[in-house]
């Protein structure tokens, strides 16, 4: 349904990604993010799916062409662990939020596991976003306070996620709430990742529906 696309980080080098467009001209963007395992045909899916929804949907390959097996996460946490989530965020999430906004159009910002950590870092330091979507990712406290989010977010957390843990979601909306900013975070009695469609081990389609639905919507009251 989509197609792959090369567009202009703010620094003025090349970035690629997976570009879907929704049926009518004028919608709205939402940029996606991958999870750590890199620019997976899940993430092209979802991308379509919000395509379907609406919205022009937009995943920057964070890895330049690194895909890794699901099976393999010891390769996995070698790919996130050398990414320069700063450098990505500010510079090849934004150049995709740019690209979704040059028509004037809202731009929203999701993303998974690692992606959800980016989604967050993104909503401190992007000015071309409206809102965004976490789905099981908060970075450290370096890389972004609750009192530096600039737009309504809104989480999904797993209750059962050693990575991105319920004290860490807990505190940081708390945080949020302390700082007066405009959240929603949701939990399910789901494993990490469960939106993944393609890991059946930890794919719980119920709160996978659950969460999309809710996602939607929200983009749809903040980006129009």
């Amino acid at each position: 349904m989509g197609t792959s696309i090369t567009f202009k980080r703010p620094d003025g080098k090349d970035a690629t990604g997976y570009l879907a467009n929704a049926a009518r001209g004028n919608a709205p963007g939402v940029v996606v993010i991958q999870e750590w395992w890199g620019l997976q045909d899940q993430i092209k899916g979802l991308c379509d799916r919000f395509a379907v929804a609406g919205f022009d949907a937009l995943a920057p390959d964070l890895y330049n062409g690194v895909v890794v097996p699901y099976h393999d996460t010891d390769a996995a946490n070698k790919e996130m662990g050398s990414l320069d989530f700063m450098d990505a965020t500010k510079q090849t999430v934004r150049g995709a939020a740019q690209y979704l906004a040059r028509n004037g159009a809202k731009v929203g910002l999701t993303g998974f596991c690692l992606g959800g950590a980016v989604t967050v870092i993104g909503s401190t330091v992007i000015p071309e976003l409206a809102a965004g979507v976490a789905f099981y990712g908060i970075p450290p406290e370096q890389a972004a306070k609750p009192a530096d989010v600039k737009i309504p977010l809104q989480g999904h957390f797993a209750n059962r996620d050693d990575w991105c843990t319920p004290q860490v979601v807990d505190a940081f909306e708390k945080g949020l709430k302390a700082a007066g900013k405009t959240c929603e975070f949701f939990r399910y009695d789901a494993d990490h990742a469960f939106v993944n469609e393609q890991r059946m081990s930890v794919h719980d389609r119920q709160a996978a529906e659950l969460a999309w639905g809710r996602a939607t919507d929200f983009f749809k009251k903040h980006l129009g």
